[in-house]
Formats: C-alpha cells, structure tokens, sequence
C-alpha cells in the first residue's frame, strides 16, 4: 500500500487560509495610520450596527478589529499582537502605494536638480 509508484510529486492542495484571510479583511496599514493621525475633534463615535459583533460599539483602531464585548476587547488590548501593532503605528509612517509605485519604477521620474539655463 502506500503511494502509487508511478507518481513521482505528492499532489498539493489548496490552503483554506487564503479565504479565511478574506473574511476578516482589514484595512492597510497606511489608512489606520492616518486614520489614527487625526485630530480627536474629526472622530465619530461608533454607530450601532447588527453585522458588527457587539453591535459596532467596542473596536480597536489599531487592529480595525471588532468584538463581542468590553472584556474581549481589553483582553486583546493585552496580547502580544495588538502591543507589536501600536508599536508599528506610533513609529515611521508605513509603506504607501506610492511608495510601491516608485520602488517599482513606476512613479514619476526623478531627473535630478534642473540646471540653470544661462
């Protein structure tokens, strides 16, 4: 028993990791980044909403993450993984599209000083 003897690669299959990463899309970091750069004055509060777990009211910017209840929150507030993401959005901004598109070549050229012409 065991493998077939004529087949040379193991057969690979899909991960279902990639569609649960879908599920729980969130936001780039670049725009919680600004978002937490704004002024205290420009933030809403958060509105009620039934898709949202625990109706939309308890949320971490840092992470775009919602949750059930306060206790779950400030339970997460404690973990290893929400302390690394406020430490990343309190440094250097991140890494933006347009820094992608220039890394790539594909920004607008940079030709240097003009020349005077005289």
């Amino acid at each position: 028993m065991g493998r077939c003897p004529t087949r040379k690669v193991k057969k690979r299959r899909l991960s279902h990791k990639t569609a649960r990463r879908d599920k729980f899309e969130v936001k780039g970091d670049d725009l919680v980044y600004t978002e937490l750069r704004k002024p205290e004055t420009e933030t809403k509060p958060l509105e009620l909403s039934e898709d949202l777990p625990g109706m939309g009211q308890f949320y971490c910017l840092h992470c775009d993450r919602y949750f059930s209840n306060a206790s779950v929150r400030d339970d997460h507030f404690k973990t290893k993984k929400h302390k690394k993401r406020v430490k990343l959005m309190n440094g250097p901004a991140p890494h933006s599209q347009l820094d992608a598109d220039l890394a790539a070549g594909m920004g607008m050229p940079d030709n240097g000083p003009k020349l005077m012409a005289a």
